[in-house]
């Protein structure tokens, strides 16, 4: 039986496929807003190497980290611009062996005070998601998501 290299250049894309990956997506994005929710942020820890990846974004998007209203709201050509493309690509590559599915498809919040939705989403690599997830909880920017379900779960009724 002959065995051919698969070129992902000329992969079809295929429906049933995608949707998977949507729905492994959007799962993704709701456990990691109830994680929001219910953890101060500050305290959470999103892979073994947080302070490595917090370090690398610091030094590779400094502006990012030095001005906090860029990951607060994100602007998608930070994210996706040629050139800002091949900065991530760069950013990205050294963690293929370091952290589990760094490149598959996830999603992020544009505006992290804002619960995911269709017009606060992007669609970014697992590292990058990582990235500014962990800036965003180091940077006290999830705080506001954590405090109004806090604050929400106190008024809730008590059930038996």
């Amino acid at each position: 039986m002959a065995t051919q290299k698969f070129d992902p250049e000329k992969a079809e894309n295929l429906g049933e496929i995608e949707k998977q990956f949507a729905v492994v997506a959007v799962e993704h994005a709701q456990a990691y807003w109830n994680l929001l929710e219910k953890v101060q942020p500050s305290t959470l820890r999103l892979t073994k190497i947080d302070d490595e990846i917090f370090e690398d974004l610091s030094r590779t998007f400094p502006e990012l980290v030095s001005n906090p209203s860029q990951l607060e709201r994100l602007d998608e050509d930070i994210m996706k611009s040629a050139a800002n493309k091949k900065r991530w690509r760069e950013f990205i590559m050294p963690y293929e062996k370091k952290v589990t599915d760094y490149n598959f498809g996830t999603l992020i919040r544009t505006d992290s005070r804002e619960e995911y939705g269709e017009v606060n989403s992007l669609f970014v690599t697992r590292m990058q998601f990582f990235a500014i997830e962990i800036a965003r909880n180091r940077l006290g920017l999830n705080n506001l998501v954590h405090e109004i379900a806090q604050k929400a779960a106190q008024r809730a009724p008590q059930t038996l």
